[in-house]
């Protein structure tokens, strides 16, 4: 597909896949296009058995700066409810496959939202993470008032809504928002070095594990427990698991098919 605000790249490297936003002058604002150009994107990717890990990331100067403001600007109450631009973020939570953020500059907003939505975030040593949103009138809508809580805790998350402050890439780390940083000039490189990690193993695994992960996160742990238990045994039904333990008895690699 021609997408008009951002840049994908299929294979970045074996079995992983790039989603770049690009609207570098208005530091990759998320309007409503943009947003539906990575619904869609990752809608394909999800269904393309020749990915199995995403990446997605911005510029140097943003990952994204927040949602696009003038777009909203004079919205009422009904017109943002009939515009619905939130069910496009539902269908980004229903991605299958691992998605990991590389994350420079500014990560506000929704900027910030759709790092949250990411599996694992990797940080430059400039980027900077915030929910600004309190000082233009309004509060985060995309999940900022729920996920934040469940990364870093109340505490955090309070001074962040609240206040509208950002946070720095090493208070971000230390709070577990985010998974590691790196220097500017070696984020994607260290990006793809997890994502490899991540695509060298069983793509059926991957994906019910990313689902079991995120299940802790609305169940209880004895329905999670389950549900987990749930999600091991069915993977003795794939020639995955099969593979995986015979390459471990006769230790040798495993050569994982997807099946």
């Amino acid at each position: 597909m021609n997408y008009e605000y951002i840049l994908v790249k299929e294979q970045v490297a074996p079995y992983i896949a790039l989603i770049q936003l690009n609207r570098p002058k208005e530091l990759n604002a998320l309007n409503l296009q943009l947003m539906g150009e990575v619904r869609e994107a990752l809608k394909s990717l999800d269904d393309n058995d020749a990915v199995r890990v995403i990446i997605i990331t911005g510029n140097e100067r943003a990952f994204a700066a927040g949602a696009d403001i003038k777009q909203m600007s004079d919205k009422n109450a009904i017109d943002m409810l009939k515009i619905d631009q939130f069910s496009t973020w539902d269908q980004i939570k229903k991605t299958k496959k691992p998605i990991i953020a590389a994350v420079s500059g500014f990560a506000l907003g929704g900027g910030c939202e759709l790092v949250m939505h990411c599996d694992c975030v990797v940080a430059s040593e400039t980027a900077q993470f915030g929910q600004p949103e309190i000082k233009i009138g309004v509060m985060p809508g995309a999940g900022g008032t729920q996920r934040l809580p469940r990364a870093v805790g109340k505490a955090l998350a309070m001074e962040m809504v609240l206040t509208g402050d950002f946070i720095s890439a090493e208070r971000a780390l230390a709070a577990g928002l985010i998974n590691k940083i790196v220097p500017v000039e070696v984020l994607m490189e260290e990006t793809i070095r997890m994502a490899k990690a991540m695509a060298k193993n069983s793509p059926i695994a991957l994906q019910m594990a990313k689902e079991s992960v995120l299940k802790s996160f609305e169940n209880s742990l004895t329905e999670g427990l389950y549900f987990e238990r749930k999600n091991f045994y069915m993977l003795f039904a794939t020639e995955d698991q099969k593979e995986g333990m015979a390459a471990f008895v006769n230790k040798r690699k495993p050569d994982f098919k997807g099946r």
